[in-house]
Order: C-alpha cells, then structure tokens, then sequence
C-alpha cells in the first residue's frame, strides 16, 4: 500500500508547478510513496491591490502553509526559497534546497525592445522594490508601476499594451515553458537577483526524521551553500521585500563569491559590493558582506526607506 505524503503549495498555476515537480521527483526516488497536493490560499495571495512592502512582506506567503506544518495538515510545504522569511517557525526547518534555476530577472516587453531601447519614460511593471531601485538607477526616467498578481495576470497588463514592458524572474517563466516571451536576460550589473531567486525550499517539521530522509535527496549542496550565504546577509541586514536589498552568490572550487546591493527607491544612491570566502563558512561571508555595506551606509539607506514607509 502507498504512504501518502501531503503536500502544501499556493494555489497560483506557477506555484502548483513546481510542486508537481517536487512531487514527480519524490516519487520516482521513492516508489512507495504517493504525493497528495494540497492547495493552501495565503495571505498574500488574498490582497493583490496593495504593495507587499505594506502589508507585511513575502512572509504573507508562507503564514498558512506554516501553519498547516505545524498541525499536522501537511507533511511538506514548497516555497520560492526568496519568499521564506529568514525566521522560521521554531517548529519547522528547511529540509532540502534544489537545484537554482537560472537567478536573473528578465524583461519581457510589448514590441519586443531590449532594456536599453525602451522609451525614455518607458512605463515598466514590477512588484519589487529592488527591480525598482535598479531600473531607476539605470535610468531615472522609467516610469515604475507597482505590479502585483501571478504571471499570467502581469504578462497580460503588456499583451493588452497597458505597460511597455513587466520585469521577472527568468526561473518562473522557464518552469512555465514561457521562455519564448522573454526579451531580454538582464545582466546582474544592472539588476542584481532577490535574495536566493530561482532556489525551491522544502520546509518540514523538526525530528521527522523519515520525512528529512525523503526530502533530503532533493538537496543541491551548492545552492544550499549559495542561498545560505545570501540569507545570513538578509538576516545581518535585517530586511525583507519591504526594502532593495539584492545579492547572488557563486561557488566556484571550494570558494563562495558573493555581491550584493543595497539602494535608495529613486535609485540615485546605490551601494554595491563583495566578498569571497570558503564554502565551509558561507554564512560568515554573508555576514561580512553584510557589515561592509553597512560601513558604506546601508543601514542608514534602509532605515530612511523602513521610516518612511511607516509614515505613508
């Protein structure tokens, strides 16, 4: 007889996607296993006509599932490893981080024109504050539209030409098979990825040990040890969706690099820069990017940005 193991995931077709992934895989590693996919409505997904940076941030998706975990409901949650807080639940942990798809935003736009030959006041869609800080800093004339809802809903504001294009990430559209409406790859020394972007995060209770061994296998050591650097440097920095932070980090024979940025929302300041280290202590490399940005001012960049978002 089949174990059923359930499995919790946002309803939206991107998120149902790469859970029936996860699934696929689990099953064919595990033939007595059954995968149940539960579909769990989140906050976030609820309230799509306010900014996420208001409301609370990318934790707003993941509450529920959280909660499902901790009660037995689910036996698994799967998540963008960029909108799982740096705190969890001291009741669950991650237990497998998969292989990275490709990290970089992309621009998709109506009449299919490149990044640099947009119109001068090109209207653009994205729902990050970091996509923004770096469009602007780019070109100060873009016109940023805050731009919520799931792919479908932001691709169709260009097909119907009420933007001039939309930023995303390349990891959602190429798990959709959508890569022929990509325009262009943006490169990171213009817009630098979120925070752990195109990583799948399988979040599990603490001591379930048979669960951890079954999800364990779905674990890519280098992308755990990349998103590892760039969540402590999250975590040293002490911000979320509510503010631009980027960072991306790389291994490369042994060693982790690892850039990031910090930037003002008109994109007029920006700071920008990196550290190498051992991939066995890739949180201390977080850490120490983390506080040579803060030498160069971010925290008083981010603390401007977190103040005044209280007063709006």
């Amino acid at each position: 007889m089949l174990e059923i193991l359930k499995i919790g995931t946002r309803g939206s077709k991107l998120a149902l996607q790469q859970t029936r992934m996860i699934a696929s895989q689990l099953e064919h590693l595990n033939p007595t296993i059954k995968c149940e996919i539960v579909n769990i409505k989140t906050e976030g997904d609820k309230i799509l006509d306010v900014p996420l940076a208001k409301i609370g941030g990318k934790g707003l998706f993941v509450k529920e599932l959280d909660e499902a975990l901790i009660d037995g409901r689910i036996d698994l949650a799967v998540h963008s490893m960029k909108d799982i807080p740096t705190e969890l639940p001291a009741e669950l942990q991650i237990g497998a981080i998969t292989i990275r798809e490709d990290p970089r935003d992309v621009l998709i736009s109506g009449d299919n024109l490149i990044l640099k030959h947009l119109p001068k006041n090109a209207v653009i869609g994205t729902c990050s504050l970091r996509r923004q800080t770096q469009l602007l800093n780019y070109s100060p004339n873009f016109h940023i539209v805050q731009l919520r809802g799931n792919l479908e809903t932001r691709l169709r504001r260009v097909e119907a030409n009420a933007l001039d294009a939309v930023i995303l990430a390349a990891a959602g559209i190429h798990r959709m098979g959508w890569q022929a409406k990509i325009t262009e790859y943006l490169p990171m020394d213009i817009c630098l990825p979120a925070i752990s972007q195109g990583a799948l995060g399988i979040e599990i209770r603490k001591k379930q040990k048979k669960i951890q061994s079954i999800v364990s296998a779905l674990d890519h050591q280098e992308t755990a040890k990349a998103v590892l650097a760039e969540r402590a440097l999250l975590r040293k920095l002490e911000g979320g969706c509510q503010v631009p932070i980027a960072a991306y980090g790389e291994i490369t024979n042994s060693q982790i690099y690892l850039q990031a940025m910090v930037g003002s929302l008109d994109g007029k300041r920006i700071i920008r820069d990196s550290e190498s280290g051992s991939i066995d202590h890739v949180e201390k490399v977080g850490i120490q990017l983390a506080k040579k940005l803060i030498k160069q001012g971010a925290d008083k960049i981010l603390q401007e940005i977190i103040e005044a978002g209280k007063a709006a």
